[in-house]
């Protein structure tokens, strides 16, 4: 069991307060929408526009909360939200830029080759960028920082470029910072929307090193928590989902 019963209970409590906070912040869309309160129900139709609101947020009001909570038992720093800096020399911002034009006519990439790439770039000049944010920082005890850019369940494949150059920039700014840093910078994708089948990694393919660059379900959760967390916190959302049914069914009551 990768989860104490008193990390299990702080987990549950993250995500019932995220519910809760996302109940009551929401305002329901004002559309009259005659045929389909009629066909339907007030109700439903609140529930289906809550969900859409919900499913737009989950990253930050859900995932990156409970990510941290889970992170906080193997890792010595854990931040949401994390502001990497600015300032990275111009060179290796340059080199950022070549190294995804390169990838689109040749894909095969390979994040130590590339970071390597950027760690010899790293003199003269800087520029500013716009302050990045990564969504999930971790750093181990031994000095490893991972930053995590969450990502929806099934990011459009157009996306993958700009993915890339977050993910250099954001380990540019580092080096620029520290050049001797010991970073990792990931794309992670809470859940796999195609189990029981493989997750379609060929959609990302020739843009990420799909080792050293993606983590997705169990790879992520069990990363942040241990062994066998991504089960137990899918139990946990259960449990939560079943003790606040009567808060759930009272709030969209007020809508029949």
């Amino acid at each position: 069991m990768a989860l104490s019963a008193q990390q299990k209970a702080q987990v549950k409590r993250t995500i019932a307060t995220c519910l809760r906070n996302k109940f009551s912040s929401y305002v329901p869309e004002n559309n009259a929408m005659p045929f389909h309160y009629r066909l339907l129900g007030k109700d439903r139709m609140a529930l289906y526009s809550f969900m859409q609101s919900l499913l737009t947020t989950f990253g930050t009001s859900i995932f990156e909360p409970v990510a941290a909570e889970l992170a906080k038992n193997k890792f010595v720093k854990v931040e949401t939200q994390h502001t990497v800096g600015r300032d990275i020399y111009a060179e290796c911002q340059q080199s950022v830029q070549e190294i995804v034009n390169r990838l689109t006519y040749q894909p095969q990439p390979n994040k130590i080759a590339e970071l390597q790439e950027l760690s010899r770039h790293l003199r003269g000049t800087k520029n500013i960028l716009k302050p990045a944010k990564v969504d999930l920082f971790v750093e181990s005890a031994t000095g490893e920082q991972y930053m995590f850019d969450l990502k929806t369940a099934k990011p459009n494949k157009g996306d993958f470029q700009k993915f890339k150059q977050t993910l250099l920039e954001w380990a540019g700014i580092t080096y620029t910072t520290n050049p001797q840093a010991k970073v990792h910078t990931l794309i992670a994708i809470p859940y796999n929307p195609y189990e029981p089948k493989p997750y379609q990694f060929w959609t990302m393919a020739g843009m990420l090193d799909l080792k050293e660059e993606l983590k997705v379900a169990e790879d992520f959760w069990d990363f942040l928590g241990g062994e066998g967390v991504y089960r137990e916190l899918l139990d946990c959302f259960e449990e939560v989902g079943i003790e606040l049914r009567p808060e759930i069914d009272a709030y969209f009551a007020r809508f029949r």
